[in-house]
């Protein structure tokens, strides 16, 4: 026995010695990281399939042993009697802990070489490791490029699109499942590891040795032979390194990095806020007459929601039925619920969310507006307004100059659509006819829409069920486009059974991108709002083969009424809409043909531009031949009647003033709170709103009115100064889609023409050239707002137009987009 004690001392003793000696050979090899598998995470080719994604580990057992950072243990008061032993048995613990905190990073799934990322299996337990342990390596990335930099491609921007990739990639993973799968413990973690992350970005963007390496390719004689694209990136890296303050002093660059921090801190709690104070407000309904006017999806719906919170007999017919502040149950009291003052509470409730208690967004604005301007003024602008608009195609005189002329000619249109409630509620005999508030609008605007078009827009569901929408959808990016849509499910991991995934292949049959589809509300997970997002860019540096570009991947994320019971999901036409918007901006990520990552797909484009293919796919909606291939009854199969989408067409303006003046507002108040708002002083936040309402809303808002408090766009999204990009890509989508109207809707032929040449400039060549640039390609002449006021209704006929042409353009509608020098 003591033969045997002795002899497992003697090996215990030789495995700490190699143990040592392995963790010093690590130590001194991580300059040169030769143990990390560097393989994008995106091959050319179509990957396996498999159920659950494991893939290969990024990192190497040896490596990630130095990763690991265990904190110093406190040396204990050991016996010396016992010391010998006690060591030894710590040394082992010690070992063990190691060997097991070495294991866990090597299987963390963040850290896996994927084709796909693994939506699947990362939960919160992974985030606070996983990204350290990412953010360590990619420091010594980003060391090893300054040290070694040279102002060439190569040794410049190709080590740099790697760094910058592997964080994007990764960190935007995270951030999704949050969007789509938010738990507290999620939550916890992205909040304790963020801080990191954009201590990094910060020492990213200041790097003087990458900011130099290139201004000096700027300054080289060899400056003219770079493509478009490249000079591009070049130009954008200065300007973006400039605006995050590389040439600020030591001590101003600190409290630059202070204020980028609490702005990800406050944008970060803003939308936590805006989340957990949509999810607190339930209102449950036991009386079937309180929701009078619900048609039977909505009703549904609110049934199902009931049995998720306990109800567990809660039916359509009988209840109970829960009312919460979701988009699709908002709205649904708002344009059905006949009962008037379930609307006042509903609707107070949703323009008061965020405002109140431990959720108050208001502070939270404040200090965000103080330190954005605070951030301004250290980069030696006026206002944050400016800063914004550094990266823009537009100035803030030229934003504000469209919004004036757009409100000055929706204004009247806007008063006559209220003239128009007023009358029609009158005539029947609805007691609030003469006092008409916030909450009635919507109400008895679908009344009269159904009045004046015979169209009810719960009536229509039948026959926009999800797969029938979705199939016309994919049709008509075959013509337009001659690309080719179909299911890829189980190839790559998803975060939900909902979710769909899709392949895009070309005319020859070959994959050109993927993406994902998670079309349905979750409530009690999933933030509301629709968007689009890269899951992966095209790029050539992260090629698999070293010729062929890794394919690009997005997804589309939508919150529209769910299945229910044994039926499909049955869009609202708005929904409808939502789809093809939201597939518009996927379209631009999927279909670059620019092997620049830096700028391909959606990167690096002027985000007042970004809104251009999103919306120009909205007006497909009203087509004739498009609509008819989707508009099929879920059960019986017919096809909408021809009198119905004449009459959808002639809706199509119903109250385009009133809808023209809501975004106006918005734009409007963004655009003001980031020039001329002072905070901290005698007027708030809402007291800005309300000045920008008297000019922008027929019925002012009420005094109680917090929309502010949960404007996620400008608060905790890309929009702060930007909202106005909607707008603004408006008129460019509107003039995108005059091109296909002047080639003639019904000639297949020259709208397969003109479909190609907007895949080959709009949708083609991503961020690598000007967006204006771009657009004059493909329309041959700058933008005109003329033809989104024509869509709109807000001008005369086409006939009078063409006569008035040169007035019309040098007075009222006079406006020339272009990009500030």
């Amino acid at each position: 026995m003591k033969h045997i004690i002795l002899r497992n001392r003697v090996l215990l003793a030789s495995l700490l010695v190699l143990n040592l000696l392995m963790a010093t050979r690590v130590i001194l090899s991580r300059s040169v990281h030769p143990l990390l598998k560097r393989s994008p995470p995106f091959p050319h080719f179509a990957p396996k399939r498999f159920p659950k994604s494991h893939p290969c580990p990024l990192w190497s057992p040896s490596f990630s042993f130095c990763l690991a950072t265990p904190h110093k243990p406190t040396t204990p008061t050991i016996p010396s009697s016992l010391s010998t032993r006690s060591c030894s048995s710590l040394s082992a613990t010690a070992m063990a802990a190691s060997a097991a905190a070495d294991e866990a990073l090597a299987a963390n799934p963040l850290l896996q070489d994927f084709d796909f990322p693994p939506f699947d299996v990362v939960d919160a337990q992974h985030v606070r490791p996983g990204i350290r342990a990412l953010l360590k390596k990619l420091e010594g990335d980003l060391e090893e490029l300054e040290r070694t930099v040279e102002p060439t491609w190569t040794k410049l921007v190709v080590p740099l699109e790697k760094i910058f990739d592997r964080l994007s990639v990764v960190w935007g993973l995270v951030n999704h499942l949050k969007a789509v799968k938010d738990s507290s413990e999620l939550r916890s973690a992205i909040e304790e590891v963020q801080p990191e992350k954009v201590k990094f970005e910060l020492r990213l963007r200041q790097s003087k040795p990458i900011y130099n390496a290139f201004k000096a390719i700027r300054e080289s004689p060899d400056w003219q032979t770079l493509s478009d694209a490249r000079k591009r990136i070049v130009e954008a890296q200065i300007k973006e390194a400039v605006l995050s303050g590389v040439s600020l002093e030591d001590d101003k660059r600190d409290e630059f990095n202070k204020i980028e921090q609490e702005l990800e801190r406050l944008s970060q709690k803003f939308s936590d806020n805006v989340l957990d104070a949509t999810k607190k407000f339930e209102k449950l309904i036991t009386d079937k007459n309180e929701i009078e006017g619900l048609p039977a999806t909505a009703l549904g719906m609110a049934a199902q929601t009931a049995v998720s919170k306990g109800h567990e007999n809660a039916n359509a017919e009988n209840g109970p039925w829960i009312i919460t502040l979701d988009g699709p149950s908002f709205l649904s009291v708002m344009q059905h619920a006949r009962n008037r003052a379930l609307r006042e509470e509903i609707y107070r409730a949703y323009v008061a969310r965020a405002s109140s208690g431990d959720l108050d967004n208001t502070a939270i604005i404040d200090s965000i507006l103080k330190l954005r301007l605070e951030k301004a003024k250290l980069l030696n602008y006026n206002n944050y307004a400016e800063v914004s608009m550094a990266t823009k195609m537009a100035t803030v005189e030229k934003a504000e100059e469209l919004l004036e002329k757009l409100r000055s000619a929706s204004w009247d249109a806007a008063v006559q659509d209220m003239e128009d409630l007023k009358n029609f509620s009158k005539s029947q005999d609805a007691p609030e006819a003469d006092d008409l508030n916030h909450w009635d609008t919507s109400f008895w605007s679908e009344r009269l829409r159904e009045s004046k078009f015979d169209i009810n827009e719960e009536e229509l569901r039948p026959y926009f069920s999800l797969p029938k929408v979705m199939d016309g959808l994919f049709r008509l990016a075959n013509m337009l486009f001659g690309i080719d849509i179909e299911p890829a499910d189980g190839l790559a991991p998803v975060w939900n059974n909902d979710v769909t995934f899709y392949r895009i292949k070309d005319s020859s049959g070959s994959p050109i991108a993927y993406f994902y589809f998670d079309p349905y509300t979750r409530p009690s997970e999933k933030r509301g709002g629709a968007w689009m997002d890269e899951v992966l860019a095209r790029s050539h540096v992260l090629s698999r083969d070293g010729t062929s570009a890794r394919l690009p991947v997005a997804h589309m994320v939508c919150n529209q009424s769910p299945p229910v019971g044994n039926k499909p999901s049955l869009m609202t036409f708005r929904e409808v809409e939502t789809v093809f918007h939201e597939f518009g901006h996927a379209l631009q990520h999927m279909l670059t043909k620019q092997d620049e990552g830096l700028v391909a797909g959606i990167r690096g484009i002027e985000w007042d531009a970004v809104e251009l293919p999103s919306q120009f796919m909205e007006n497909w909606c009203y087509h004739r031949d498009t609509l008819m291939s989707i508009a099929k009854h879920y059960e019986t199969g017919e096809t909408l009647p021809e009198e119905t989408f004449l009459k959808l067409l002639a809706a199509k303006t119903f109250r385009a003033g009133s809808l023209s003046l809501r975004q106006i507002r918005f734009a409007s108040v963004d655009l003001k709170l980031h020039t001329d708002y002072v905070p901290g002083g005698a007027e708030s936040i809402f007291d800005v709103d309300c000045r920008v309402s008297e000019r922008t809303q027929v019925i002012p808002p009420l005094p109680e009115d917090r929309f502010l408090c949960g404007f996620s766009h400008i608060f905790a999204g890309g929009y702060a100064a930007g909202y106005y990009s909607y707008k603004w890509a408006e008129v460019l989508s509107a003039d995108a889609f005059s091109a296909f109207e002047d080639a003639g809707l019904d000639n297949s032929k020259a709208v397969k023409e003109t479909g190609n040449k907007f895949r080959e400039t709009i949708l083609a060549l991503g961020g690598g050239k000007a967006p204006l640039e771009v657009f004059v390609e493909f329309r041959g002449r700058e933008p005109s707002p003329e033809p989104l006021l024509r869509h709109n209704g807000l001008l005369a006929t086409a006939s009078v137009i063409s006569s008035r042409k040169r007035s019309v353009r040098d007075s009222v509608y006079a406006f020339r987009f272009g990009i500030p020098s």
